[in-house]
């Protein structure tokens, strides 16, 4: 049985005192940190609920992967915060030197549909990890703080 590239990438919680751990698996990098940016808005609400209508784009710059991760994240957490939006769907480049390009593609909040959880304030270095898995696939994963 072939299982496509798409099989293979997802996103899960993962149990973490008072805050709620992200964490993103997929067969490249860029797709895991796509795939957390998932897991961080179904904190707040039900992803099939978004209709990615809007796009906001995205840019963060850090060498450290791991920590490019959590500014990415951050980025995120912004976004929603000012501009008043959820995302559903993530479109990520990463470049040599640290460099993220993304489009988020996501719509204004309503709270009748979307019916919001609870906010996410940032993402934290608590249990912050970037790394290539044993079969190949990519994970990040971090706790944020809600």
């Amino acid at each position: 049985m072939h299982v496509t590239q798409a099989e293979l990438a997802h996103w899960e919680h993962f149990e973490h005192r008072a805050d709620i751990g992200v964490r993103g698996i997929a067969p490249t990098v860029a797709g895991a940190f796509a795939q957390a940016a998932r897991a961080m808005t179904a904190i707040v609400t039900d992803l099939a609920s978004i209709e990615p209508n809007d796009t906001v784009r995205i840019e963060c710059q850090e060498a450290d992967l791991e920590l490019l991760f959590v500014d990415w994240l951050n980025a995120l957490v912004y976004e929603m915060a000012t501009r008043r939006v959820l995302f559903s769907r993530f479109d990520i480049r990463l470049y040599p030197g640290g460099r993220l390009e993304a489009l988020a593609y996501g719509e204004p909040v309503n709270v009748h549909r979307h019916h919001p959880a609870v906010e996410v304030k940032g993402a934290t270095y608590t249990e912050l990890r970037v790394a290539q898995l044993e079969d190949g696939r990519w994970l990040a994963q971090c706790v944020v703080d809600v």
